[in-house]
């Protein structure tokens, strides 16, 4: 057996590689069009931590506009970009796939993001990739032109969850993705709690399991007990022991305003890492001993585009803004191909919830 030591230099390494002086590098490559916010990075506490190389920014921002980010900008930075990923993956024993962290709603985000998605594709064939995208809030937007670049940013997006993974990704895209086009998992997690409300609060595995079906838990705004679940992960981390779990998971299904299309069994797919949850020194979450992360597939995520949508006619019926991204060498037609493309989703969305009898069970672990 290994001992301790071996083992944590063994997890170590998923996200770190050593370097031939003994210093732990992380596998990730920062890009942006503008310099500001990565020399924040280059200047700050942990500047050394990371490679120069690593670090990559162009001399002039997207200016929110997904044209900027997608076709001049972004086509000037995608090169060195895939260089520097390249020889990091070279450097990997057995590249499982990639975590891409980014918003729908700057030029960058959108643009950018699309165009290297694409390129991944090509070079590295069917490596997995997970997006961990911040979609556009309801009622706050940086941006006025945000629904443009979500839209046409989300046709090109791929898996998009977020937690913590020790296990075999494909694992999950067979568990949570029924049918291709249904790949969009919405996350929750719990508890997210402060750390002075920590002392009064019940966090036993059955109250975070339950909190993870409430909407207030999501990380993108809708109400999945307006849609039904196809698949649901539950991915627990810290004092966890599988009765527990069993019991919460027994209560969950009881609840009817938690439904089930009916041609998928209520399994649940369940992870347990006993590592506790982290918390960052001097920041505002309380240290807690159990926490976890549930990626469901659910019909109720289709709001979310709903949402888009309605703001992307309300623009376009009236043109505005069009000429920014036409002028940077798009053309008028990929918005309206892109917002067809859209309810195409949305719509197969709302098949799948009426839809009986024709799936089959995708493997998940039954609980």
């Amino acid at each position: 057996m290994p001992s301790d030591k071996e083992q944590n230099d063994e997890s170590f390494s998923t996200f770190f590689a050593e370097t031939g002086q003994g210093r732990h590098v992380p596998r990730a490559v920062f890009v942006d069009l503008e310099p500001t916010v990565i020399d924040e990075i280059r200047t700050g506490t942990y500047k050394a931590l990371f490679h120069p190389d690593q670090l990559i920014t162009g001399k002039e921002d997207a200016a929110n506009n997904y044209a900027r980010g997608h076709y001049t900008v972004g086509k000037e930075i995608i090169d060195p970009v895939l260089d520097r990923i390249r020889r990091i993956s070279e450097a990997c024993q057995g590249l499982q796939g990639f975590l891409v962290f980014h918003s729908f709603g700057g030029g960058t985000g959108s643009g950018f993001t699309s165009l290297l998605m694409e390129r991944l594709s090509v070079d590295f064939g069917k490596k997995s990739k997970l997006e961990f995208a911040v979609y556009p809030a309801p009622q706050v937007s940086t941006a006025v032109v945000e629904p443009y670049n979500s839209v046409v940013s989300s046709i090109t997006a791929s898996l998009r969850f977020d937690g913590a993974l020790n296990v075999d990704l494909m694992e999950f895209q067979t568990n949570l993705v029924p049918y291709p086009r249904i790949h969009f998992p919405l996350a929750t997690y719990a508890p997210v709690i402060s750390a002075d409300k920590a002392y009064h609060e019940s966090l036993s595995v059955a109250d975070i399991t339950k909190q993870c079906f409430e909407p207030s838990n999501s990380m993108v705004k809708c109400d999945p007990r307006h849609g039904k679940y196809m698949a649901v992960c539950l991915l627990y981390r810290g004092d966890v022991v599988p009765k527990d779990v069993n019991a919460a998971i027994a209560s969950i299904k009881t609840n009817r305003a938690i439904q089930f299309v009916d041609w998928c069994p209520t399994g649940f797919k369940v992870g347990i890492n006993y590592q506790p949850p982290t918390t960052v020194p001097g920041g505002d979450t309380a240290k807690v001993p159990r926490a976890v992360c549930m990626l469901s597939n659910t019909t109720a995520i289709a709001e979310a585009w709903a949402r888009l949508d309605h703001k992307f006619d309300l623009m376009y019926a009236k043109r505005a803004f069009v000429h920014w991204y036409v002028g940077e060498g798009m053309e008028e037609g990929e918005f309206s191909e892109a917002r067809e493309d859209l309810a195409a989703l949305e719509k197969d969305y709302e098949e799948v919830a009426v839809d009986s009898g024709e799936g089959g069970d995708e493997g998940a672990d039954e609980y």
